[in-house]
């Protein structure tokens, strides 16, 4: 992503959220205000290229996967000090802030050249809601996916405390939420691209399952609340699920006749 410098603003950023995962770590006066402030600071910054970007491209930058990667890092930061505001987990904070900056790591080595253009099916209303309220439940679930790593790696070490699960229901729910918003944002806009509300598009199809899997999950976690590790385990499985989804399905034989293999390119 060479254009408005993206290393400078991410690099900047990384610096910012690394700062703040160490902060977390260490027992100093006033640590939530400067954790707080390190983290708010890197969020403006590349908060700030996000939006340079929407101007210079005219378009939001929501097209291809590495535009869906730029604002997945943002969002995990943002969940990660909202969560850390919340419930004081710095292993979660540090986890959050971690996979913010992998995905800007990702960008910086696999640079973009963005083009202005927006294919006529992206010229819709519909399509900022729809991505973004996408992207932020991919955001919550892959925290929910951490969550889970985290609660197995404790469980087999025979230290697992509820307040594990705890913390992925809350992130589940929302993302589920939004999850959802997602799904009927995309019938709405498939109705006005291409006349139909859903079509079994593998995106849509692969989407669907995913929608699917976290639904497994609450109702299993609702009905059988003892069973810790399946919990733990459906989490896990569903995060790979969302993965293929979102990554996955555009390598899949079946996507090349998908209308939404656009985010490839």
């Amino acid at each position: 992503m060479e254009t408005l410098n993206f290393p400078l603003f991410a690099i900047t950023s990384i610096l910012f959220w690394v700062a703040a995962s160490v902060v977390s770590t260490i027992k100093i006066k006033r640590k939530l205000l400067i954790v707080n402030i390190l983290s708010i600071l890197g969020l403006i910054i590349f908060s700030t290229f996000i939006t340079l970007l929407w101007m210079k491209l005219e378009r939001p930058p929501m097209r291809t996967l590495g535009e869906t990667r730029i604002w997945y890092s943002v969002f995990m930061a943002l969940i990660g000090i909202i969560a850390y505001n919340r419930w004081k987990y710095a292993w979660f904070f540090i986890y959050s802030n971690f996979f913010a900056v992998l995905f800007l790591v990702i960008n910086i080595l696999m640079p973009e050249n963005f083009s202005k253009s927006l294919m006529p099916a992206l010229q819709s209303v519909w399509f900022v809601p729809h991505v973004i309220v996408y992207i932020f439940s991919y955001a919550l679930f892959g925290a929910s996916s951490l969550v889970a790593a985290y609660g197995l790696w404790l469980y087999y070490n025979d230290k697992y405390k509820d307040e594990v699960l705890a913390l992925a229901d809350n992130l589940v729910y929302i993302g589920f939420g939004f999850l959802t918003m997602g799904l009927l944002f995309g019938a709405l806009w498939a109705k006005e691209a291409w006349g139909h509300y859903w079509t079994w598009d593998p995106k849509e199809t692969w989407a669907f399952l995913t929608f699917l899997a976290y639904l497994v999950y609450m109702h299993f976690r609702n009905y059988h609340s003892n069973k810790t590790k399946i919990h733990l385990w459906i989490l896990t499985v569903s995060f790979g699920i969302l993965l293929l989804a979102w990554y996955g399905v555009n390598y899949m034989p079946s996507a090349k006749n998908s209308v939404h293999t656009y985010t490839q390119q």
